[in-house]
């Protein structure tokens, strides 16, 4: 267990209990779907929390045993309580990942994470999405073809309020002809954050073995790293590490 990666999966669950479409593509929740293929691989173990949890599901106890998060939200964004948040920007400012997936940029972690508004233009038509791989030689394009087809979704176009990405892996085009920057990452203090956009709750993309390899290729880029220990938390007084003498 101690070499896992300990990935806890939130959902805020809230299509599937009120729509019966997207219970019968994800019955035990897009959370429970995300986390079966994760949890498939022999480096990474689950978990579970959704919106409606106490806490949301997101204890100090889940967060201290938490290496990566991956968040999933869309029509109750303003239900998170904003503690929560402040606890979820502390870990990963100290180290924790975060993956952000489809109506998540949204959220108020992402945009607190990002300082601007994360808004963009969409439209819902069933439409074809090609996802261009940009950065071959980034970790999360591992495994992928040059490009690949998401059968329907939701198009997320252009501007895309966001900062200038530190790492930008993908970008989609729609048949409207509209295109997005739909893999971008971000270092924030030590941790890393991914954003995904290809997601929709009334598509079965993440069934798709492409989306799956993003997403598990993410897990393993925003997994905290092993280095000195720092709280980013204080901004405590220290003594010199070395003898030294003050001149003029």
């Amino acid at each position: 267990m101690a070499d896992k990666i300990r990935v806890t999966v939130w959902n805020e669950f809230r299509h599937e209990k009120s729509d019966s479409a997207v219970a019968k593509i994800y019955p035990d929740g897009i959370h429970g779907q995300i986390a079966k293929f994760l949890g498939a691989n022999a480096d990474i173990v689950t978990r579970t929390a959704t919106l409606d949890e106490p806490e949301h599901g997101l204890t100090d106890e889940v967060l201290a045993n938490t290496d990566v998060l991956t968040w999933w939200g869309h029509i109750a964004h303003r239900e998170v309580r904003d503690d929560i948040v402040d606890k979820v920007q502390q870990r990963i400012l100290n180290g924790m990942g975060l993956i952000v997936l489809h109506s998540g940029h949204y959220s108020k972690i992402f945009r607190r994470m990002m300082g601007t508004n994360c808004s963009l233009k969409w439209r819902e038509a069933r439409e074809r999405e090609r996802v261009w791989v940009v950065n071959p030689g980034h970790p999360i394009a591992k495994g992928l073809p040059e490009s690949f087809v998401v059968p329907h979704c939701e198009m997320y176009g252009e501007f895309f309020d966001i900062p200038t990405p530190d790492d930008l892996v993908f970008i989609s085009w729609y048949q409207g002809g509209e295109v997005f920057r739909s893999g971008v990452g971000y270092k924030r203090g030590k941790g890393k954050v991914f954003y995904f956009s290809p997601g929709h709750e009334t598509f079965p993309i993440y069934y798709q073995p492409e989306i799956q390899t993003v997403i598990t290729n993410a897990v393993r880029w925003v997994a905290p790293v092993c280095g000195p220990y720092t709280d980013l938390n204080n901004a405590p007084m220290v003594a010199a590490p070395e003898q030294f003498t003050v001149t003029d």
